[in-house]
């Protein structure tokens, strides 16, 4: 009985000492808890997907944010707040970019698998075989489209950027497709029997058995219905007897039948053949013809002796020239490597290039060394050189060195004339060349204008945008003829650029019946910028006419005559629209200014509109998501916070230059430093001076008018002021039911202000409808008949 009672009792201890594990693992085995699990893991996928498709869409407005994670004043544009954007950036900035979908997916399917209460086992090949595809998918990315790094993402681009070190670009890509091709062997199990068998087999037709040979090489695949195919073919002529013909035999079967002597004529006639002669060809069209007589259009014929500026009007400068100084490179570069060293970096080489304004040192560091390491060491270095504004290139591309930027202590004047006058700007065959400056191994940067297409300029006040903005005005102006490239000058502030007023019948454009060429008025600004949309769709109609892509091949089109001016065909010039402080324009008018830039920026490239925009000012209700978007080539001067750098660039590094012209242009893919041309204001003056003293056109290049919401068709018009062509007009225009003045243009003939007089008139008597923007008016009359009733009826009333 005792024993009894002791066995009980141990039974209940045992039993009493299991009971807390088994309440421990049957919470992680209930049931409830897995669908708990299986739910929370479905809602973060859900939640990192609508966050990740807002990062596309808002990113570049959201990044700068970002730093002020805890500020709940710096709102965010991600549908998913602050935590949304931060989650995104993760994933998508800092991690596997686009590819970072592969892992919400595997994240949402894992849930679905737990919900379900589906078994896990085959996720985790799902697992293995998603991460692997996604870490290639962001190499891939990096590597295909490295001009938009957010495609793979920081690893991606890491990765790819380490690879190419070491295997080189050929390297890479041949590392890509056997990473890709192994994936594919093991993921599928191919084996070289598959491939055979995928491959389809030829029919050969068998050969007889004494060409066969050994009977047991024979296929054994072959079928029935080819064995059939030994079936000699039958011959479809008549039969030929298998005996020889006599010779009598073989003559009556060659005996010609007698004809019946009443169908033979009995005079043979002749035939006179008249042979029709063949028009003359003439392989020439009638362009090519009159290319012949008259020659190719020439736009410049119009000032054919208009002269070029030159260039000693620009002035010299005493510290032009570069100056090495051994002592300072010697010491810079000690201070380097002493630097280095306390944070037990070595280095095995390093080569100075020297600059106008900066010194660049490029150093090889020892294996090992990570280059994110030297990266932080930026404001070490600085303090060791006792210098303003170091910047360090880690790596820079397409040299296997990291770069550290030094300022000089004797800074060189980088001078407009020694732009202009080198080799590269003198020698291109740019559409519209602009010489920027020079680049720290002191070489002239030019770009295309036609290709950037459009170009950003932002800094802080007095770091040199004026004189950038003159610098590119001033390059055009030494390169094109003023029959091809036009400027629009917006200036707010009213005295940037009053001095190219002189040149208003060369270069400028402005709407009709206005007074200043240089627009200063906001509202002015407003009818500008809509005019220049309407001239972009009138220049969009002659491309799609001459059925033609870009102002380039319409151009040339037009002087091998090909284009009948009958028909509305001109030569078109490029159009600049300059804007000197955009934030001005943004505060007073917004969405007004806004819309039209956004559009013309969008679309006016193909068509030879171009945009330069400057702003003191770079915040991102300034400087959008819309305004980046559609402009790629941003320079950016000095500025005070990295915020600002990065709402520019995309990325710091503005905030460390030392100001007075020193700049970085970004064209996309790549980062560039630059000094900036110094042309000074007597400079520009004396070269607008020259060209105004020239022969000039009869008035300055009129834009289409644009008339605001508050003008046109108001008040009464008496129908004995009406235009003689009124009822033509009006017939023209029930006719083709399109209001628009172009047409009456196009169809009578008539100047811009007298079709849109006329369309005035029109609108009064009820046949159009009001002005919509861009778009053609109403017609309100549908066909001729009711147009002449409307018409007698007014005449009947008076």
């Amino acid at each position: 009985m005792c024993t009894m009672a002791i066995k009980k009792k141990t039974a209940t201890k045992k039993k009493s000492v299991k009971k807390k594990p088994r309440r421990l693992t049957g919470f992680f085995k209930s049931k409830e808890t897995h669908l708990v699990f299986g739910t929370l893991l479905l809602s973060i996928s859900i939640f990192a997907l609508i966050a990740i498709i807002s990062f596309f869409e808002h990113w570049k407005a959201d990044q700068s944010q970002l730093f002020a994670f805890t500020d709940k004043t710096v709102p965010v544009k991600n549908v998913l707040g602050k935590i949304g954007a931060w989650l995104s950036n993760i994933f998508v900035y800092e991690g596997f970019g686009i590819a970072s979908l592969i892992i919400v997916g595997l994240v949402f399917f894992t849930g679905l698998y737990i919900v379900l209460d589906i078994k896990l086992k085959p996720l985790v090949r799902s697992w293995i075989n998603g991460l692997m595809i996604m870490l290639w998918a962001a190499v891939a990315l990096a590597y295909f489209i490295p001009t938009k790094p957010i495609l793979g993402g920081k690893v991606g681009y890491e990765i790819n950027d380490y690879l190419q070190i070491y295997l080189g670009k050929t390297g890479v890509l041949i590392l890509l497709i056997a990473s890709l091709l192994i994936f594919l062997i093991m993921r599928f199990r191919i084996t070289p029997e598959k491939i055979r068998a995928g491959i389809p087999d030829k029919k050969i037709r068998p050969f007889p058995k004494k060409e066969r040979g050994n009977t047991e090489d024979i296929s054994p695949e072959i079928t029935e219905p080819e064995k059939e195919e030994e079936v000699p073919v039958v011959d479809l002529m008549p039969e030929v007897p298998q005996y020889d013909n006599t010779p009598e035999e073989k003559a009556e079967k060659h005996v010609t039948p007698e004809k019946n002597p009443e169908e033979t004529p009995k005079e043979t006639l002749e035939i006179e053949v008249e042979q029709a002669t063949s028009e003359e060809k003439i392989n020439k069209n009638l362009a090519n013809k009159l290319v012949e007589e008259f020659g190719t259009f020439d736009p410049t014929l119009d000032l054919p002796k208009y002269r070029f500026p030159e260039l000693s009007l620009l002035r010299d400068y005493s510290n032009e020239n570069i100056r090495i100084n051994k002592a300072e490179l010697e010491e810079n570069k000690n201070k380097i490597v002493k630097t280095l060293s306390h944070y037990k970096i070595g280095i095995d080489s390093i080569r100075a290039t020297i600059g106008p304004t900066v010194t660049l040192y490029e150093i090889v560091p020892n294996a090992g060394i990570r280059i994110s390491k030297i990266k932080n060491l930026e404001d070490d270095i600085a303090l060791s050189l006792s210098a303003l504004g170091i910047r360090i290139i880690a790596p820079i591309p397409g040299r296997g060195t990291i770069g550290i930027e030094v300022p000089n202590v004797r800074p060189s004047v980088v001078s407009m004339k020694s732009v202009l006058a080198s080799k590269s700007f003198q020698e291109n065959n740019m559409e519209l060349p602009v010489a920027l400056g020079k680049t720290i191994s002191n070489k002239t940067f030019v770009a295309d204008l036609a290709k950037m297409p459009h170009l950003l300029m932002a800094g802080a006040t007095g770091q040199g945008k004026s004189v950038g903005l003159n610098a590119v005005l001033t390059s055009l102006l030494y390169k094109k003829h003023p029959a091809e490239v036009k400027f629009i000058l917006i200036d707010p502030k009213k005295v940037e650029l009053t001095l190219y007023n002189k040149i208003e019948r060369h270069f400028l454009a402005k709407l009709p019946d206005t007074e200043d060429t240089i627009i200063t008025d906001t509202k002015q600004v407003i009818n500008t910028l809509n005019s220049l949309t309407i001239e972009m769709d009138n220049r969009y109609d002659l491309l799609k006419k001459a059925f033609v892509r870009n102002i380039k091949e319409y151009n040339e089109k037009f002087k091998l005559r090909k284009l009948n001016p009958e028909n509305g065909h001109r030569y078109l010039p490029y159009l600049v629209l300059v804007i000197d402080e955009f934030a001005d324009l943004i505060m007073t008018a917004g969405k007004e200014i806004e819309a039209p830039i956004a559009r013309l920026a969008q679309l006016a490239r193909a068509i030879g509109i171009h945009l330069i925009i400057a702003t003191q000012r770079p915040s991102v209700n300034v400087i959008t998501g819309i305004i980046k978007a559609n402009f790629p080539t941003r320079v950016a001067f000095r500025v005070t916070s990295k915020i600002d750098s990065r709402t520019i660039l995309d990325s710091q590094g503005a905030d460390q230059l030392i100001g007075k012209g020193d700049m970085l242009i970004s064209t996309g893919s790549t980062l560039t430093r630059l000094q900036c041309a110094f042309v000074d204001t007597p400079e520009v003056e004396k070269v607008t001076d020259f060209i105004g003293s020239q022969r000039a056109y009869p008035s300055a290049y009129m834009l289409p008018e644009y008339e605001g919401e508050d003008s046109g068709g108001t008040g009464d018009i008496d129908i004995d002021d009406r235009d003689t062509l009124f009822e033509e007009a009006a017939q023209l225009i029930v006719t083709a039911q399109q209001g628009s003045a172009s047409l009456l243009q196009r169809k009578l003939k008539l100047g811009y202000n007298r079709a849109g007089r006329i369309i005035d008139q029109l609108e009064m008597a009820g046949i159009v409808g009001p002005f919509e923007g861009s778009k053609a008016r109403k017609v309100l009359v549908h066909d001729l008949q009711a147009l002449n009733d409307l018409l007698n009826n007014e005449k009947n009333k008076l």
